[in-house]
């Protein structure tokens, strides 16, 4: 059976299934090496769809601007003026992982708890390798067919946001402040923000919709870099190659074995940190190594770049040659500090889930969001859930029941955040 959803998540889910639907069936993957912003057209393609579909909505400073940010703004009920403006963000962009295009969506009206087989793709959705699914038994399950990504990183998110603009015209009775919402495309590698206007934006306080399970809400994230490791090497025919040959690959090779194996993505959790080898390509002449630096902790963040640091300068100096390069660039910050003195952002949204019958799930993410560098501009930006998980790859799915609740759950926040008559706590 269908589980029992409150008026607002029942009203909303058959409307929140068909925008979803709509939104995935638009490739909109980002592009890692382009030079352009956004980094793939093809995300305008939705960009200008939610443009269209948010005209047709009584709103204010509705713009598409030149960088590809849509941004609006629904107007304070009468009386609520001066309330706290609260944003809503969500990104368009789907992860360069795998591919977006020809997105075929399977639809579980109500899962049994057994396997999924993912079309004739030969993968199949499995409650042994995702437990979480038996958590799932009776809801709707949208899924991939097994041969792209879904799209609910973060289209769920834009599906939900949307829906709470039309609920929230609709229904004049639910009383809120200003509220701004926000559209990004390139999240997926890291730029999502680069040319967002806060102040034009025009909310105080803001949340990206870009979490998965439901009830999560994350204000801790990773501190962030990338790595990438140069090395030359020296090519002499193998036949006479003692002490003449550097290797390039056995440069890296020596180097990466320095690295802690416990250290890597598929060995930690929670608030542990990691080196990941994310591409490596050479020949016995250069090599290159790109890495992904991670931890929640600033100062285990900033020991993990030294030791990078270290390694390179120990080889270099042991050959007497510059065998090694480093390259290092911050990404983002761990938003935690920049939230931490705005507790009210995490005890509205929790108040608000449990009006929703959501239990709130409070933990750190292992990753990145738009907010972790928004809040460093000045926007402090916790991210909520969206029903979405397994992001990322052919095993994505999305509840509709979770991403249902999460309309319900935006819905009491800005109704929490309108009978709110100061900007601090």
């Amino acid at each position: 059976m269908t589980p029992n959803l409150n008026p607002i998540a029942a009203e909303v889910r058959a409307s929140l299934l068909e925008r979803f639907l709509r939104y995935i069936s638009i490739d909109t993957q980002s592009q890692e090496e382009s030079d352009t912003y956004p980094s793939t057209s093809k995300q305008l393609d939705l960009l200008r769809l939610l443009h269209t579909e948010l005209a047709e909505l009584p709103l204010e400073r509705l713009c598409l601007d030149e960088h590809g940010y849509v941004m609006a703004q629904i107007a304070p009920s009468p009386g609520l003026e001066d309330a706290p403006a609260i944003g809503f963000i969500a990104h368009v962009d789907t992860s360069p992982d795998l591919s977006g295009a020809n997105v075929r969506p399977q639809i579980i009206e109500s899962y049994t708890g057994s396997s999924i087989p993912l079309g004739e793709s030969g993968y199949s959705l499995s409650p042994e390798a995702f437990p979480e699914l038996e958590e799932l038994i009776g809801h709707c399950l949208i899924t991939t067919d097994g041969t792209t990504l879904l799209g609910a990183d973060d289209k769920a998110g834009v599906a939900v946001i949307m829906t709470l603009a039309t609920y929230l015209t609709q229904h004049p009775e639910v009383r809120h402040g200003r509220i701004c919402i926000g559209f990004t495309p390139d999240e997926e590698v890291g730029r999502g923000v680069d040319h967002f206007d806060v102040e034009a934006f025009g909310a105080r306080y803001a949340y990206t919709v870009d979490g998965s399970v439901e009830g999560e809400l994350e204000y801790e994230n990773f501190n962030a870099a990338s790595a990438k490791l140069l090395l030359h090497g020296r090519n002499i025919h193998p036949g006479y190659a003692k002490g003449k040959m550097i290797n390039a690959l056995e440069l890296w090779h020596e180097l990466h074995a320095q690295l802690p194996q416990n250290e890597r993505p598929e060995y930690t959790e929670g608030y542990e940190g990691f080196y990941h080898l994310i591409g490596l390509e050479g020949s016995v002449e250069e090599a290159t190594a790109s890495y992904i630096i991670r931890d929640h902790d600033r100062e285990l963040f900033e020991q993990r770049k030294a030791r990078l640091e270290h390694l390179v300068g120990a080889m270099n100096e042991r050959y007497g040659l510059t065998v090694a390069e480093l390259q290092l660039q911050d990404q983002y910050y761990n938003m935690r500090e920049q939230i931490a003195p705005h507790p009210q952002l995490i005890s509205l949204a929790e108040e608000a889930m449990r009006r929703s019958g959501v239990r709130p799930l409070i933990r750190p993410i292992r990753g990145g969001t738009d907010g972790a560098r928004l809040s460093y501009m000045g926007l402090p930006c916790p991210n909520l859930f969206t029903g979405g998980a397994n992001f990322h790859g052919r095993y994505e799915y999305a509840s509709l029941e979770v991403m249902s609740r999460s309309v319900e759950t935006l819905v009491h926040l800005v109704q929490l955040w309108g009978e709110t008559t100061t900007t601090e706590p």
